[in-house]
C-alpha cells in the first residue's frame, strides 16, 4: 500500500494551501449526475427534493434516499403514498464514518439495479452538528463521487443548509459539485474542482492531538500483534466496551499489517484519548505514499487484496482519515467513539 515513516504537523483543512478549483470535468451523457441542492428552510428543502424523487418514480427508476432522520421525515411526509416506493437510510448511522458512504450506500444501490437506465439518490452526508475532522471527511467524500461514480447512470442529488451550515462548507460544496440547484435555478458551477485533487486537499495533513497520548515503534514480524494489543488494552482502560476496543485494535492490525507489508521499514504508532467529543484515536504513520484517492471506499474484501486493510478500517470505526503524500508519507488515523 505505502512504503515508511512520517511526521506531520497540521494548520488545520483549511488555510494549509490554496483550494484548487476551476478545473472543470464534463459529465459525459449517460454518466453521473451531481447537483448541490443549497435549501435555507423546510420548504425549499422539500421542493427541492420531493419532485427529483417522484420524477424517478414515475419513470420507472430505483430511487434512494439516505440524510438525517428529520430531514427523511419531512420527505416521507412530502411524499405521501409514493413514500412506499423510495428506499430510506438514515445517514447519521449509514454515513457516521463518511468513508462508508460510497461503498456501502451509494455504489450499493447503484449495482443493485445495474440494470437500469438510470438510479435516482438523495444523499446528505453534510449537517449541522458535524465535527470538523468529520467534516473533512464527508467533504473529501462529495469530491469523491465524482471518480467513484462518473461512468454510472446515477443522478445523486446532495442537500446543504444554507441557513445552518458554516459559509465555508457552502463554498466548498460549490468545488465538489458540477452543478449547484438554489431557489429552482440550476447552474454550472464555476468552482468546481479536479475531484482528486480536492479530495487531496481536504485529507490533510492532520493536525497534532492536544491530548498526552502512547507512541510505539513497530517492525516486522510481530509488530502488528504488538499494535493490536497495545490498542486493545489503552482502548479499554480509555472505557471502550470489550467489542468495540476489539473493533479499533483490529483496524489498527490491519493497517499496521500494511505497513510492514508494503513498506518495508517500521511504522509509529501514536495512541490518545480525545476528550473533546469523547473518543479514542490511534494513528499510525509510516513513510510510504498511496496513489488510489478511493483506497478504503472500494467495495472489497479479502480475496481483493490491497485495500482491503482500509475497507475495513472504515467499517469499523466511526471515522479513519488518510492523508498520504509522496514526500511526506500516510498518516492513517482512526478513531472509536466514547460511550456517552
Amino acid at each position: 500500500m505505502h512504503d515508511g515513516c512520517a511526521s506531520v504537523v497540521n494548520t488545520g483543512c483549511h488555510g494549509v494551501r490554496e483550494v484548487p478549483e476551476g478545473r472543470h470535468r464534463r459529465i459525459e451523457s449517460g454518466g453521473l449526475v451531481h447537483p448541490a441542492l443549497f435549501y435555507g428552510d423546510d420548504a425549499a428543502y422539500v421542493a427541492g427534493t420531493v419532485p427529483f424523487l417522484r420524477e424517478g418514480i414515475a419513470a420507472g427508476s430505483p430511487v434512494m434516499m439516505a440524510a438525517p432522520p428529520s430531514r427523511l421525515d419531512l420527505v416521507r411526509d412530502g411524499l405521501g403514498p409514493d413514500a412506499a416506493d423510495v428506499v430510506f437510510h438514515d445517514m447519521t448511522v449509514a454515513g457516521r464514518n463518511p468513508g462508508r458512504i460510497i461503498a456501502g450506500v451509494l455504489r450499493a444501490f447503484a449495482d443493485e439495479h445495474a440494470d437500469h437506465d438510470e438510479v435516482r439518490i438523495i444523499g446528505e452526508p453534510i449537517w449541522a452538528g458535524r465535527g470538523q475532522d468529520e467534516y473533512a471527511a464527508a467533504a473529501q467524500h462529495e469530491a469523491l463521487i465524482n471518480v467513484a461514480l462518473a461512468d454510472r447512470p446515477v443522478a445523486v442529488l446532495c442537500p446543504y443548509d444554507t441557513g445552518a451550515l458554516d459559509p465555508t462548507w457552502i463554498a466548498d460544496a460549490a468545488r465538489t459539485h458540477p452543478v449547484v440547484i438554489e431557489n429552482g435555478t440550476t447552474s454550472t458551477s464555476e468552482h468546481y474542482a479536479d475531484p482528486a485533487e480536492l479530495a487531496h486537499w481536504f485529507s490533510g495533513p492532520l493536525g497534532e492531538p492536544v491530548e498526552l497520548g502512547e507512541t510505539l515503534v513497530f517492525d516486522a514480524p510481530t509488530g502488528p500483534r504488538v499494535v493490536r494489543t497495545a490498542v486493545a488494552e489503552h482502548a479499554v482502560r480509555a472505557g471502550l466496551d470489550q467489542a468495540r476496543a476489539g473493533d479499533l485494535a483490529l483496524a489498527a492490525y490491519e493497517v499496521a499489517v500494511n505497513t510492514v507489508l508494503h513498506t518495508g521499514r517500521p511504522g509509529l504508532l501514536a495512541l490518545w484519548t480525545r476528550e473533546r467529543s469523547a473518543a479514542v484515536v490511534c494513528e499510525i504513520q509510516d513513510s510510504g505514499w498511496i496513489a488510489d484517492p478511493l483506497v478504503g471506499r472500494h467495495g472489497c474484501g479479502p480475496a481483493d487484496g490491497r485495500g482491503y486493510g482500509l475497507h475495513l478500517a472504515h467499517q469499523l470505526c466511526d471515522l479513519v482519515q488518510v492523508h498520504s503524500d509522496p514526500d511526506l508519507g500516510t498518516t492513517v488515523r482512526m478513531t472509536v467513539d466514547l460511550p456517552r
